[in-house]
């Protein structure tokens, strides 16, 4: 028998191992939400009105939270502008704002929310985790007050931000990041509109809640249906001296300890950029990252379930995306992604439903013994003697020119090259509909109007038509199945990320893989009609300057 002294050690290694057990995998769940919108309005409403709206927001939220908690999830995640929406100025949004204190002051809202000002939302939210045992994540409106003495203070005296919070199983406020998107910077417009009735004859000038129309999405001249009219809208860049939310002075990177590994924290569109994506996976190593989002749906290659299941997957880390579900903007769009691939997504193009989602996932996917290799994604391509280029042709996509070649055969070798990057393709399509069209494309070169970032995409992409002209125009249908593909390119870069996308915009998870010198290649087959297989690369080194941030 075991004396006592050695009964306590052994017993308290037992504890130690059963609690490191425990922590090899967390249940994560996501939420997209349906965000019930403010009415649109050229003035701000009262804060009494704007918690109201907040409130039923949350109400939906807090449903969410209470079952994910039930099923045991240990941390949800919701959407970006979950909980306010999205139709505002810079001057209607600020009664929704917070004062958001730095997660160094050690605050639980839920058990003292008298210490800081007013933070009805703050408080209830962190009532939600606490309540329910479990870390909750959302993204709400930061207020910091600023004076003369700050040379960009903005002329009303304050930076606005776009926030996300995040609360521990206690309710304390642990993480705190503004959101960098560098697109903020366009959210300043000058813009004319004019209503058209279906002939196209302009019959009214617009309403007070069509000028303030979603001023964070219109991006480009678009047409919006009312009934029988639409407002065909004019954009010109402005400074941007008077967007609605703030762009921070530089960028944050987030981090925080859990017991079930380490996180970070971005939004949106900083997904697209280094910092601080890839700083918080390459540099700081967090296992998991949380990511609230209103991602708008970009055929071909920046759906949300496409490109964030890519991003994790050639980032090698968890990421738990939570999306705004509005189908009239395009947003839907929500998973737990690994670095094997999805584990659970939603994609919803019809319904105007919000969808939980929970799966267990490794706590830290790098001592997994299913995590992949490291790959080289330029290894396979740049040993090889090129196949002959065939018919080259150039086709828009939105608007980045690329170099494309007609798949006219059922089964071939093709190689398309465009700057310094050349794509190799080998596949087989014994069973191809004859009215569709496949074509290889190459892409090399700077993506963006107001910010410029660079881009290197090999793509095997299905065109809209049989017309070569639509090559690179969406496509959310297809017919024809891939017996096998093999692609590669010659990349500039580390940072490339891998997508297949079936007809109807579903993923593939497990059909696919991507081997250690690059090539990107279908395991069995496709078991369903392919629309695109792509490696999207990043060479972050050649993005342009912001010019939001450079001086004058």
């Amino acid at each position: 028998m075991l004396p006592p002294r050695s009964l306590l050690h052994a017993a308290v290694f037992a504890l130690a191992a059963l609690q490191a057990l425990a922590s090899d995998t967390f249940i994560a769940a996501v939420y997209e939400h349906a965000v019930i919108l403010p009415d649109a309005t050229d003035e701000p409403v009262s804060p009494d009105d704007a918690l109201a709206l907040m409130n039923k927001n949350m109400d939906v939220l807090e449903g969410a939270v209470k079952e994910a908690a039930q099923q045991g999830a240990h941390i949800i995640v919701t959407p970006e502008d979950g909980i306010y929406g999205w139709l505002f100025t810079r001057k209607t949004i600020y009664p929704y704002l917070e004062d958001i204190p730095d997660p160094a002051v050690d605050w639980i809202p839920c058990t003292d929310p008298t210490r800081f000002a007013p933070a009805p939302v703050q408080e209830r939210l962190s009532c939600m985790a606490r309540n329910n045992s479990i870390y909750v994540v959302a993204n709400i409106g930061d207020k910091k007050p600023c004076n003369s003495s700050d040379p960009g203070c903005p002329s009303d005296g304050r930076y606005q931000y776009n926030t996300d919070i995040v609360f521990d199983s206690e309710g304390k406020l642990v993480a705190r990041y503004h959101k960098d998107d560098p697109m903020q910077g366009s959210y300043g417009q000058k813009e004319s509109r004019q209503v058209l009735d279906r002939s196209g004859i302009i019959s009214r000038s617009t309403t007070a809640a069509e000028r303030v129309l979603d001023t964070k999405h219109l991006r480009a001249t678009f047409m919006i249906l009312n009934g029988k009219e639409a407002v065909r809208v004019f954009h010109t860049r402005t400074t941007c001296l008077e967007e609605k939310l703030s762009l921070i002075k530089e960028p944050e990177a987030i981090t925080f300890e859990t017991p079930f590994g380490k996180f970070g924290i971005f939004t949106c569109f900083d997904i697209l950029f280094r910092e601080p994506a890839v700083v918080l996976v390459s540099e700081l190593q967090v296992d998991t990252v949380l990511f609230p989002t209103a991602w708008m749906n970009v055929l071909p290659f920046l759906t949300a379930i496409e490109f964030h299941s890519a991003w994790a997957m050639g980032m090698g880390v968890n990421l738990l995306s939570a999306n705004t579900h509005n189908i009239g903007l395009a947003m839907t769009g929500s998973g737990l992604f690994t670095p094997e691939g999805p584990v659970a997504y939603h994609y919803d193009s019809r319904t105007e439903e919000g969808r939980l989602l929970l799966a267990e996932l490794s706590a830290r996917p790098r001592l997994s013994p299913t995590y992949p290799p490291a790959v080289n994604w330029s290894l396979y391509a740049t040993s090889i003697k090129k196949f002959p280029e065939k018919d080259t042709f150039s086709g828009a996509v939105r608007r980045d020119i690329f170099t494309f070649s007609e798949l006219r055969h059922k089964a071939g070798n093709y190689t398309v090259c465009q700057g310094d990057l050349c794509c190799h393709l080998v596949y087989r399509m014994p069973n191809k509909s004859n009215d569709e069209v496949y074509v290889l494309g190459a892409f090399d070169g700077l993506h963006g109007s107001l910010i410029k970032y660079h881009w290197q995409i090999c793509t095997l992409l299905k065109c809209q038509t049989t017309d070569l002209n639509t090559c690179g125009q969406p496509a959310e249908t297809a017919q024809t199945k891939f017996e096998m593909f093999s692609l590669s390119g010659t990349f500039g870069t580390n940072y490339v990320f891998p997508e297949v996308l079936y007809s109807g915009v579903q993923l593939a998870p497990g059909e696919f893989e991507v081997l250690r010198d690059g090539r990107l290649k279908s395991k069995h087959g496709t078991s369903k009609p392919l629309l695109t297989a792509t490696l999207f690369g990043r060479l972050y080194e050649k993005d342009l300057p912001n010019p939001l941030r450079t001086s004058p």
